[in-house]
């Protein structure tokens, strides 16, 4: 005998808002980040900390696609303040990262970085593109010269 449970229209609400807020609390996904469109001048993109507070606090992450650009890019702060700003782009086979905590995950075929870049676990077995940053007052300016 099989215990078949019915649940009503507001079980099932109720069921699914609390899988969804469980998902929420426990997942650091980069899919959780929204992409922002940026501008780059003369090959130099500028962040303010005023528009990109996140990037203040050690962990935080921006995900942003520079005009014309076809991947974005992760701009990830590190525990000693500094930004490291990294292509998205797997090395592997092409796929999208996505953080996971300290990590960056590829999840076509699970290749992973630290925020580093570095290759972690492959199959990749090149590092991820980065990106020079310099510091500027009130936030920091990315070079992706030639198009990058």
């Amino acid at each position: 005998m099989t215990n078949t449970r019915i649940l009503d229209r507001r079980g099932f609400i109720a069921a699914c808002a609390s899988g969804a807020c469980a998902l929420a609390a426990s997942s650091t996904s980069c899919a959780s980040l929204a992409t922002r469109p940026v501008t780059a001048v003369d090959g130099v993109i500028a962040l303010a900390f005023s528009e990109y507070p996140e990037l203040t606090r050690p962990g935080g992450a921006a995900r942003i696609l520079p005009d014309g650009a076809r991947d974005p890019l992760l701009v990830l702060a590190r525990p000693d303040g500094q930004l490291t700003v990294l292509s998205t782009t797997c090395t592997h086979r092409g796929c999208a990262v996505e953080t996971r905590g300290e990590q960056l995950v590829c999840p076509c075929h699970g290749s992973t970085y630290d925020r580093n870049g570095a290759v972690l676990r492959g199959p990749a077995e090149q590092p991820l593109h980065k990106y020079q940053t310099r510091a500027v007052a009130g936030g920091v300016e990315i070079i992706v010269r030639d198009g990058q």
